[in-house]
């Protein structure tokens, strides 16, 4: 007797509400698009609460790529899996990320990196598996960003670029360690792996800079200075460890002038300037002076530095969301957060319906937050 296999239904297209962005610098425009259902190994998401990073503003400023749906940092609920998908169910209450784990490559057994050469940085604004949308408008599509495009109601991301998190997490402050917070505390512990009782310079004061000082502040470090051109920002970077302020405005000699005893230990480029690259490595210490970029650059990609800085020992490193591993650390870190190990909340500064996206864009633009958290639903 032959037995007949139940019959699964398989996901249909959603019609949802999406921050569409049709060109550089123009505002974005709430529309309704499709998003197809998951393909194998693929996780469709109800996006339950997002946040406006840095990266997304610069990206949205300068990368040709349109129609786009921007936004990275997320959090929300598994409305549907593709094929293949085992370690996530209907309902499980996820992070986005904007790096993969395929746990499987060269990269990700190494031990070395968290560049997963499967599921990495993805530029093209489709998705990794087959290199196309999942999103459109009259059948035309709209592209990803980053391969999360949280500013929709619904998103589809592969399940390597998803981790599944306790139910009891609040979604609207953990959305914030799916990059800033993250890659911040990440860039002082994995990367410097900053020492007790050592000196740090942290140039650029927003979420990401104030994280590597609360990531410093952890660690002990004797006195952590912030450079910033807004004087407001001076106050508040205390509450997240910064001992001293300079403001690059208010004096005329270079900022590494300004710095005692022959340099940082530890320097950090938090703007996305590469010129200001060179000015960390100038403010660090002979013999073993490191200083660590985590900065997107608008314009001027290309960091020059005299070599003789190199030869007198110091050391210039990349960091891309802080070293960690979004599948095999970001749980620890979410524990941390739930037994207040770490700051979270006192990053968000605004929390802002969905429809008042533009007006986040306009508060990071004028430097007046440091993150807007987007609530999707009413």
């Amino acid at each position: 007797m032959q037995m007949s296999l139940p019959c699964v239904k398989q996901p249909d297209v959603i019609t949802c509400k999406a921050a569409v962005a049709w060109g550089a610098g123009k505002p974005l425009v709430i529309e309704e698009v499709n998003v197809n259902p998951p393909q194998a190994m693929e996780i469709r998401i109800k996006v339950v609460c997002t946040s406006l990073c840095r990266s997304d503003i610069t990206a949205w400023e300068s990368q040709a790529i349109f129609p786009r749906i921007f936004g990275h940092e997320a959090t929300g609920i598994v409305e549907s899996v593709g094929q293949g998908v085992t370690e996530f169910t209907e309902g499980d209450h996820v992070l986005t990320v904007f790096i993969g784990e395929c746990g499987k490559c060269r990269q990700c057994t190494s031990g070395k990196s968290n560049i997963c050469e499967v599921l990495g940085l993805e530029r093209r604004g489709v998705m990794h598996c087959d290199q196309r949308t999942r999103f459109s408008i009259n059948g035309e599509p709209i592209y990803h960003y980053c391969a999360v495009s949280s500013f929709s109601e619904y998103t589809v991301v592969h399940s390597g670029c998803a981790v599944k998190i306790s139910s009891v997490v609040p979604l609207e402050k953990v959305c914030l360690l799916s990059c800033g917070v993250a890659a911040g505390l990440g860039a002082a512990w994995n990367v410097a792996d900053i020492s007790n009782g050592s000196s740090v310079v942290i140039f650029g004061l927003g979420t990401v800079g104030l994280s590597v000082a609360q990531g410093a502040k952890l660690r002990g470090a004797s006195q952590i200075i912030g450079v910033d051109t807004n004087p407001e920002k001076g106050e508040n970077a205390k509450a997240f460890g910064i001992t001293a302020f300079i403001n690059p405005h208010d004096s005329k000699d270079p900022i590494q002038q300004n710095l005692t005893g022959g340099g940082a230990d530890y320097s950090f480029e938090c703007i996305g300037d590469t010129g200001m690259v060179t000015t960390a490595l100038q403010a660090c210490c002979d013999g073993w002076g490191l200083t660590v970029t985590l900065g997107v650059p608008k314009v001027k990609p290309e960091v020059t530095a005299h070599y003789g800085i190199f030869l007198t020992g110091r050391t210039l490193k990349g960091s891309l969301f802080g070293g960690w591993k979004p599948k095999s650390h970001l749980p620890s870190l979410v524990d941390m957060y739930t037994k207040k190990e770490i700051q979270v909340d006192e990053y968000i500064t605004h929390n802002l319906p969905f429809e008042d996206v533009n007006k986040a864009f306009n508060l990071m633009r004028e430097g007046k937050c440091l993150r807007c958290v987007i609530h999707m639903a009413k």
